[in-house]
């Protein structure tokens, strides 16, 4: 069990490091208020969306390798932590903009990024995970909008209906990289019906130049987005949220988790629906049991929601979900529903 103890330590730790490391260059001046503006803006509108597309265009060979099984039960838990998160966030806080934040933490896990690395390291089947990705981040991003968008600071009048939310969901960047993303995978698909199976036109082949580009402007994505949500972070603001903050993080690391991987061991345990294996719990437990998405810091600034309450909440689910995906490990184990 210590090579699984030392698994979540590698996958979590490093993200922490960086939020430290923005800490610090802000508290000695070398990062000041307009570079964490615009940085956050590079990070939100260029650099993920680059990351998204580029994830789904290597990781996702073939629609035919969809297992749809998979792909659906991920999409309708993900929705039904979004309407118990719902409820949750109404009940906790009066502070319209936190309600937002704390519905977003609670089913938007930091899938693309320490999800993948998770998966590895479990052993599990990065081919599925690659094809989950693909439809779970822009369920993730667009119920994410949805979220922010009805408890924005400016969600008054209008701000609240439904053409304003389709609008935001179609300017979103992290949408829009995945939409572009899936097109290219579906041309490749295309190509091969084609052409007898064969790819005529390869990205990686035909223009490395551009592929080559966007593989650099990925690479920067999570450490700028990690150095710079640590250049945010306050200490002083825990006190005006602390409520908030416990409720985001029991939401993300354990309430979430426990729903995601507990339906799916008692479904497939029990019923003819599911029969998922240990090659498909490494892909939920990424997809549940990680912190919440560094990414969802800079969408609630961008969308006017509470940041800094964001930016606690990928602070503390970061720190808090070493333990809990140990434990979360440990047990699967223990009951022979994974073979690390």
């Amino acid at each position: 069990m210590l090579d699984v103890f030392v698994t979540s330590i590698n996958a979590i730790v490093p993200i922490i490091l960086l939020i430290l490391l923005g800490y610090l260059l802000k508290r000695v001046n070398l990062l000041n208020e307009n570079f964490i503006k615009i940085g956050n803006k590079f990070v939100f509108r260029v650099c993920l969306p680059c990351m998204l597309f580029i994830n789904i265009y290597d990781k996702m060979q073939s629609f035919a390798d969809i297992r749809w099984d998979v792909v659906l039960y991920s999409v309708i838990v993900i929705c039904l932590i979004f309407a118990l998160g719902l409820i949750t966030a109404i009940l906790t806080t009066k502070h319209k903009n936190r309600r937002g934040v704390i519905l977003q933490c609670s089913f938007r896990s930091n899938f693309a990024i320490i999800g993948l690395t998770l998966v590895e390291r479990l052993g599990g089947d990065l081919g599925l995970a690659g094809i989950i990705s693909a439809f779970s981040i822009p369920v993730f991003n667009i119920l994410a909008v949805v979220a922010l968008s009805i408890f924005s600071e400016e969600g008054g009048g209008q701000k609240h209906g439904l053409k304003n939310i389709v609008l935001n969901i179609l300017k979103n960047p992290l949408i829009i990289g995945v939409v572009v993303g899936l097109f290219v995978v579906g041309i490749r698909e295309i190509e091969r019906a084609c052409c007898g199976g064969e790819v005529v036109f390869s990205l990686k082949t035909h223009l490395k130049f551009l592929y080559i580009g966007l593989s650099d402007v990925k690479v920067i994505a999570s450490p700028l987005a990690l150095i710079i949500l640590g250049g945010q972070f306050e200490f002083t603001a825990v006190k005006g949220m602390t409520k908030e903050i416990i409720v985001g993080t029991a939401w993300r690391i354990l309430l979430a988790p426990l729903i995601g991987i507990g339906l799916a061991v008692i479904l497939s345990n029990n019923t003819d629906w599911l029969n998922f294996g240990s090659n498909v719990y490494p892909t939920l437990i990424a997809l549940f049991g990680t912190p919440v998405a560094v990414s969802s810091a800079i969408m609630a600034g961008e969308m006017k929601n509470d940041e800094q309450l964001a930016t606690q909440l990928v602070v503390w689910t970061s720190v808090c979900s070493i333990a809990t995906i140990f434990v979360t490990v440990f047990i699967m184990m223990s009951y022979g529903l994974l073979m690390v």
